[in-house]
């Protein structure tokens, strides 16, 4: 089950991820409070959140080329550096007393770039380091990093905010304190790639012009069944599986009566069965059949969903939201390691970035489903997405021949 963290480069890149994912799920929640506390407004809230997602989109491309045609290494290196030095500037302009609304808007557009410019790298570098065979056992831990931090960050920003304010809703310093904790974080990230040996040197060859490496890259999904294939797989879950994350809150309060503690027992179940999922996979990397795995976990994800919009018991939804916690990081680890396989290794930058980018349209089913939830009801709204990702994920794998190949994933 560990294989992949017995190979010494690759226990520092994870250390460093799971350092960087801490990071940025304590900074969610800490932002989220203060920006709420300051201006009342859930529209300004939403618009913290579009500067730190906006730029993934816009810029993941730019990472991809980045990671194909520079040393990686340093790439990685510095990304912390930067969001470290951004988030201690923050820290000292709360704990001043002095921050503004706009000063979350621009902290979190530049960590949303840095992270849209460095991601490529950092994930296309895993299978240089562990080798193809290791590539699954790899991702699931890097999957199982991000649940983790998921789970206890948010709780670790949420007590030392309590704890530091004194009961004070309008202090600043506890959250201060958080962004002084985030940039030790991402310090410590960038300090555990100096002890990973292996360069990252791109594959020697010519180069053309960074646009036209970017069209390369897109012309190279649009022609290959294989991985445009994985990639449509991958966006619908974005766009109709994650759709539960938004409307949780409403579900927990409106469907089952419950208060802040039982949203966060859900979202601790959800979290826990990520993290099983995550070291199921990390076991299951010579599993064979693994293009019918991607399509069988994908529509049974839209079915779990479905199922848990008609439960009004709290244990059995606690049940079913584990198991899509589950299935989910069984899915998603699973696709991103199998595009990765699929690929050279002087185009896995690009291409990881074409599948960042791509998840960046998550809104698009958000809204609609969004709609449905607050026009019908949210049991509603959430069976009508569950159904969608089922069906769609059907088809799509009954359309594409290439996916349903798939065997072990590599030679």
């Amino acid at each position: 089950m560990f294989a992949s963290l017995k190979e010494r480069d690759y226990r520092f890149l994870w250390v460093g991820m799971l350092a960087s994912a801490f990071a940025l799920n304590m900074q969610l929640v800490a932002q989220g409070w203060l920006v709420y506390e300051m201006t009342g407004s859930a529209v300004k809230l939403t618009w913290v959140t579009l500067a730190f997602m906006l730029p993934q989109v816009v810029f993941s491309l730019i990472g991809g080329v980045i990671a194909d045609r520079l040393p990686k290494k340093p790439v990685m290196g510095i990304a912390p550096i930067i969001n470290g030095c951004a988030t201690l500037i923050m820290a000292m302009i709360i704990l001043s007393g002095s921050v503004t609304f706009w000063d979350f808007i621009w902290v979190g557009a530049l960590n949303g770039t840095i992270m849209a410019l460095s991601i490529p790298a950092r994930t296309a570098f895993i299978p240089e380091i562990v080798g193809e065979s290791l590539i699954f056992n790899a991702m699931a831990f890097n999957t199982a990093s991000w649940n983790l931090s998921r789970i206890l960050g948010p709780a670790l920003a949420g007590f030392m905010i309590a704890i530091f304010a004194h009961g004070d809703t309008t202090s600043h310093e506890g959250v201060g304190l958080v962004y002084l904790l985030l940039s030790l974080l991402y310090f410590i990230s960038a300090i555990t790639v100096l002890f990973i040996r292996h360069a990252g040197k791109p594959v020697p060859g010519e180069r053309g012009s960074p646009m036209f490496e970017t069209m390369e890259g897109l012309r190279y999904v649009f022609n290959s069944p294989i991985v445009g294939g994985l990639i449509l797989l991958s966006i619908l879950p974005f766009l109709f599986g994650l759709t539960i994350n938004t409307l949780l809150p409403a579900f927990s309060t409106d469907v089952l009566m419950g208060g802040p503690d039982d949203l966060g027992l859900l979202m601790t179940g959800m979290g826990a069965g990520a993290i099983l999922g995550s070291l199921t996979l990390a076991k299951m990397g010579g599993v064979s059949h693994k293009g019918y795995w991607i399509i069988g976990t994908g529509s049974l994800w839209g079915l779990l969903v479905t199922a848990f919009a008609f439960t009004e018991d709290f244990i059995l939804s606690t049940f079913i939201i584990a198991l899509i916690g589950f299935v989910s990081a069984v899915n998603m680890s699973m696709n991103r390691s199998l595009v990765q396989l699929q690929v050279e290794q002087s185009m896995r930058g690009r291409i990881m970035s074409i599948d960042m980018m791509t998840h960046g349209l998550m809104p698009l089913g958000v809204l609609p489903i969004g709609y449905i939830a607050e026009n019908v009801s949210i049991p509603a709204g959430l069976a009508t997405s569950g159904l969608i990702l089922f069906v769609s994920t059907l088809i799509i794998g009954a359309m594409m021949r290439g996916v349903r190949s798939i065997d072990v994933g590599y030679d």
